[in-house]
C-alpha cells in the first residue's frame, strides 16, 4: 500500500511539473500577450472600460496583457490575422471577416445581455422631431454608418436595405462611415447625417443610452424607424495557434472575471450584462454567411 502510495504521488508530481513547465514554456515565449478591442467608442472611453479587465488578466495568467486601442475594425482584424494581436473583442461581423480572411482566430467567449439572451440589434435612429417614419421616407438623404466592418453599423443594415430595394449608394445623397458608434449619434445630433445606424440590446441598453449616462447625447432627441432582426453578440476570441494551456487559461479567466473581479466586469458593462459565456465558431455561421452575402452585392454594383 505504501508503495502504491508513493507511485501514485510521483505520478501527481510529475503532472505537476509537466503542467508547470509547460506554463514556463508560454510564459517565456508570450511576456507579453495583446488584447484588441474594435473601437465601438472614442479612444478614452475604450481606455477606461477595458483597461481593469487587463490588469485582471495579467494577475490570473502572471504575464502583461496590454490594451491595443486600433483606429478602425481593420486593424483589429489585421492585427489577429499577422499574429500580432493575441486576444481580440469582435463584433460579430469583424470577428467573420478576420475569419473569412484567414486569420487564424477563434471565438471562446460571448457577450450574454441582462435578461440572458445572446443578441442585439441593428437600429436606424433620426431625430426626435424629424418628418421620417421609415427607411423608404430617407430618399435623398444623407445615411451615417459606422465602419465597414461593424455588423449592426454596416453589414445587417446593407443587408436589411438589399431586401428593401434599396442601393444606398443611389438612394441618400451622402452615405458616411463615422467610424465609431458614438461618432455616429455625434453626426446625427450636428445634423451630418439625417439618420444613424447604431447597436440596441433593447429598451434597457444599448450605444445611445451608455452616451446619455456619459452626457455625450440625450436619448430622449432620438427615436429609432428601423430595427433589424437579432444578432449574435459580440464574441472573444485568440489566436487559434497559441499554446492549448494558455487558451485554456486565458478562456478561463473570462469565463470567471464576473465573479472574481466583478468590479472589472461591470466597468466594461455598467451592471448591464451576465457573465461571459463560451461560445464556438459553429455560433457565428450564419455572420459568416452573411458576410459573404454583403461581399457578392458589392462585387454585382462594382
Amino acid at each position: 500500500m505504501l508503495n502504491r502510495r508513493i507511485v501514485i504521488a510521483g505520478f501527481a508530481a510529475l503532472a505537476f511539473n509537466v503542467t508547470a513547465a509547460h506554463a514556463q514554456d508560454w510564459k517565456a515565449k508570450y511576456p507579453e500577450l495583446v488584447f484588441a478591442k474594435v473601437p465601438d467608442e472614442n479612444a478614452s472611453g475604450t481606455s477606461d472600460r477595458w483597461t481593469p479587465l487587463m490588469n485582471y488578466l495579467s494577475r490570473e495568467l502572471g504575464t502583461k496583457v496590454t490594451l491595443r486601442i486600433a483606429n478602425d475594425y481593420a486593424a483589429v482584424i489585421e492585427g489577429q490575422r499577422a499574429g500580432n494581436i493575441h486576444i481580440a473583442m469582435y463584433g460579430p461581423a469583424s470577428y467573420a471577416r478576420a475569419y473569412v480572411i484567414g486569420a487564424k482566430v477563434e471565438p471562446f467567449a460571448i457577450e450574454v445581455a441582462a435578461d440572458g439572451t445572446k443578441g442585439y440589434y441593428s437600429v436606424l435612429y433620426v431625430k426626435k422631431d424629424a418628418s421620417f417614419q421609415k427607411i423608404e421616407d430617407l430618399k435623398g438623404k444623407n445615411l451615417c454608418l459606422v465602419d465597414p466592418n461593424s455588423t449592426s453599423g454596416n453589414n445587417v443594415p446593407r443587408f436589411a436595405m438589399d431586401k428593401l430595394g434599396i442601393d444606398p449608394e443611389k438612394f441618400f445623397s451622402k452615405v458616411v462611415y463615422s467610424g465609431s458608434h458614438e461618432n455616429a449619434v455625434i453626426a446625427l445630433g450636428q445634423g451630418t447625417c439625417d439618420a444613424a445606424f447604431n447597436w440596441w440590446n433593447d429598451e434597457n441598453e444599448s450605444n445611445l443610452l451608455r452616451m446619455d449616462r456619459k452626457g455625450m447625447a440625450k436619448a430622449a432627441d432620438y427615436r429609432i424607424i428601423f430595427k433589424s432582426e437579432q444578432i449574435v453578440n459580440s464574441p472573444m476570441a485568440y489566436l487559434t495557434d497559441l499554446p492549448t494551456d494558455l487558451k485554456a487559461a486565458i478562456k478561463k479567466a473570462v469565463l470567471e472575471l464576473a465573479t472574481k473581479d466583478k468590479a472589472a466586469f461591470d466597468k466594461i458593462y455598467e451592471g448591464k450584462q451576465k457573465p461571459f459565456e463560451p461560445v464556438t465558431h459553429k455560433e457565428y455561421e450564419p455572420v459568416v454567411d452573411l458576410i459573404k452575402f454583403v461581399d457578392s452585392i458589392r462585387k454585382q454594383k462594382s
